[in-house]
């Protein structure tokens, strides 16, 4: 049985269609990354798995019952707009929202410190949240998201105004969930989080679904017929220099640490592989060329007219 299940979901605010005909499934022991541009849906998905609204129709339903309050209290939800107990200790604040969901009070502490200890947080336990930065907040929301230990874990956007080490911390805990079997729904921006622990991908835009599937099967399915060779010179164009004209390449496009050569319908990149070897040429890195989800994400969704791509401004009506 999924975690979560959708089957041609209908919303719609005051005319506008939001989400419009939306399928897709997540499954335990997966990280599930919901994508797409602002306007795009996802916040009212997220919504109607919270129960916080209702489809107008189709189906929605978490680990095989509609969305209830029962529900609610086998999962944890980060929301894109944050707020804490400002007044309150890491822990007073912690200890308060874990009694909500149930928790044993003689529990609670020692799986906070343990979540704490593992995001490099332990040290600030007893510290007020408004003594705490922005981007400290943002992971002891997490904290508090995941305590209980829920089967279902929905995150927007949590990597926002963390660092590099603490977004690093984040994303271990995102594959630590996976590996004990937890659903994990991840609705975010920055594609090169989305590559790095997403299993798969549902892209949507104007409330449909644009991309949908396992992230490396749509990695290879949007690969053009290119490679990407690196010399063992200087990156740019001294290295561009050096690689000679080979027949077949129809286009050579320089960048800052490699080459791409965008071959002809007849040419393999086994036959480009050769013709270099044969003629000396230093080769340091030669692959297919794979774009990447944010180029992906950029093609499916930027070209339309009227449509913001990446942006931080949101607008929750909109969605």
């Amino acid at each position: 049985m999924p975690a979560v299940e959708v089957i041609d979901v209908v919303k719609a605010y005051t005319g506008k269609v939001a989400v419009d005909g939306l399928s897709f499934s997540a499954e335990a022991g997966e990280v599930f990354g919901l994508i797409g541009p602002n306007g795009a849906g996802k916040t009212t998905t997220i919504r109607m798995l919270m129960d916080i609204i209702h489809p107008d129709s189709g189906q929605v339903a978490i680990f095989g019952e509609t969305p209830s309050q029962a529900t609610k209290d086998r999962l944890g939800y980060l929301p894109e707009e944050r707020g804490l107990y400002k007044k309150l200790t890491v822990i007073e604040t912690i200890s308060y929202l874990a009694s909500l969901k149930g928790m044993d009070p003689r529990t609670i502490e020692a799986k906070a410190d343990a979540l704490l200890e593992q995001t490099g947080m332990l040290e600030n336990k007893k510290k007020k949240v408004e003594e705490l930065s922005k981007g400290m907040s943002q992971i002891i929301q997490l904290v508090v998201t995941i305590v209980h230990d829920p089967e279902l874990v929905i995150l927007d956007e949590p990597f926002t105004g963390l660092d590099p080490v603490n977004t690093e911390r984040i994303k271990q805990l995102l594959l630590d969930l996976r590996e004990r079997g937890k659903a994990v729904i991840l609705s975010t921006h920055q594609m090169n989080q989305v590559e790095a622990v997403c299993d798969r991908v549902l892209m949507v835009n104007d409330g449909r679904a644009v991309l949908y599937g396992a992230l490396d099967e749509i990695r290879a399915e949007h690969r053009g017929h290119a490679v990407i060779v690196q010399t063992g010179t200087e990156p740019g164009a001294e290295s561009a220099a050096e690689i000679p004209q080979v027949d077949g390449v129809v286009e050579r496009r320089t960048h800052k640490d490699h080459v791409e050569l965008v071959l002809d319908a007849t040419t393999t990149p086994q036959r480009v592989l050769e013709t270099l070897v044969e003629a000396g040429v230093a080769i340091d890195r030669f692959e297919i060329a794979t774009p990447t989800l944010h180029e992906i994400f950029i093609e499916k969704a930027g070209a339309e007219e009227g449509l913001e791509v990446g942006g931080e401004a949101h607008d929750a009506n909109a969605e």
